[in-house]
């Protein structure tokens, strides 16, 4: 079974993720920020992570340096879920190491070609 962090410190995003991805044969876990994001991973390394850019604690993009810096943390591929559609903040995360990146709102085709493209489905 694989398994997918989703990030987002909204609960409502955080249940619609967690419907497509288990629809899609994932385990979920949530994080409602960067900080119990890397707690997370700390216990259990996930193969996916849908990431939000704008959070409480830690963003996005912070918790994708620690991420990468971490044992095994090169290991997740991580699809940024943001509303930011300026091309620098798209650029900025795939440099940080984001493998994908999803405009909200999203959908479960949106998620399952972006999956696909990435490799885990």
């Amino acid at each position: 079974m694989k398994t997918c962090l989703i990030v987002d410190d909204s609960r409502v995003v955080r249940k619609v993720a967690q419907k497509i991805f288990e629809e899609l044969g994932f385990t979920c876990s949530e994080a409602e920020d960067g900080q119990k994001a890397v707690e997370a991973c700390t216990k259990a390394m996930p193969e996916v992570i849908l990431l939000d850019w704008n959070m409480p604690v830690m963003n996005g993009i912070e918790f994708l340096g620690k991420l990468r810096q971490m044992q095994g943390g090169n290991a997740p591929k991580v699809v940024f879920c943001t509303t930011e559609n300026d091309f620098s903040f798209i650029q900025e995360a795939l440099n940080a190491g984001a493998s994908e990146y999803i405009m909200k709102p999203f959908d479960k085709e949106i998620v399952q070609s972006k999956l696909q493209q990435i490799g885990v489905l």
